[in-house]
């Protein structure tokens, strides 16, 4: 009796001094596995926010973006598959401006040029010229061809280095653009009206005026 009440006794203590160390082993081992886990996931979410982010900057911007529409050649998306005078064409807002490069003799010099930014006037910005005045410059392909190449520079220009920036043009003078965010001036007198549009070989700023070179 009294050998059976000490056996009982001995596997009672060896069973108190054992479990702690199993709690404690199991604890240390899903400590390392949470600690893992959230080691392996992290990384992925940040490498994912910094893309969200990365994206959100490199949209196209500005009040008159909202009358882009949604599907179609003349979307966003429709448009950053073709060249820039095509993807012109298919845009309602750039009507007049897309009549004034064919009558210039333009569209294959801006569809087969590589890496470079057009500063588009919309049909508005045309409409604040005289009648007279921009009939008279449609029939002068000369005329016409100097003002129009002066809307273009010869590399991809983003937001940023419109803050405060000096670019040659494709008529072989300069223009001057300045701001901040998503709003700005072109030669302090266009403003940017829906930016950073893509196209297949340029990006496109849509501007509320025609641009005028020295003539």
């Amino acid at each position: 009796m009294n050998a059976t009440r000490f056996h009982r006794a001995a596997v009672a203590v060896v069973g108190a001094a054992v479990l702690p160390l199993a709690l404690s082993a199991c604890s240390s081992d899903d400590g390392k596995d949470t600690k893992d886990s959230a080691s392996s996931v992290a990384p992925q979410e940040s490498e994912s926010m910094a893309d969200d982010a990365a994206g959100s900057s490199d949209q196209p911007f500005g009040s008159a973006c909202a009358s882009v529409p949604k599907s179609g050649a003349g979307s966003f998306d429709g448009m950053s598959k073709d060249p820039v005078a095509t993807a012109a064409s298919n845009n309602p807002d750039l009507s007049t401006l897309v009549t004034a490069v064919k009558k210039a003799g333009l569209v294959d010099t801006l569809n087969n040029a590589q890496n470079i930014t057009v500063f588009a006037p919309t049909n508005d910005a045309f409409a604040k010229i005289p009648k007279a005045d921009l009939d008279k410059v449609l029939n002068d392909k000369a005329m016409l061809t100097k003002i129009l190449t002066y809307h273009v520079v010869g590399e991809k220009l983003a937001p940023a280095q419109l803050e405060s920036g000096t670019f040659p043009t494709l008529e072989k003078s300069t223009l001057a653009t300045k701001g901040s965010g998503e709003v700005f001036t072109v030669n302090d007198s266009a403003k940017v009206v829906c930016g950073n549009v893509p196209t297949a070989n340029a990006t496109v700023y849509i501007i509320d005026s025609v641009l005028m070179p020295k003539m």
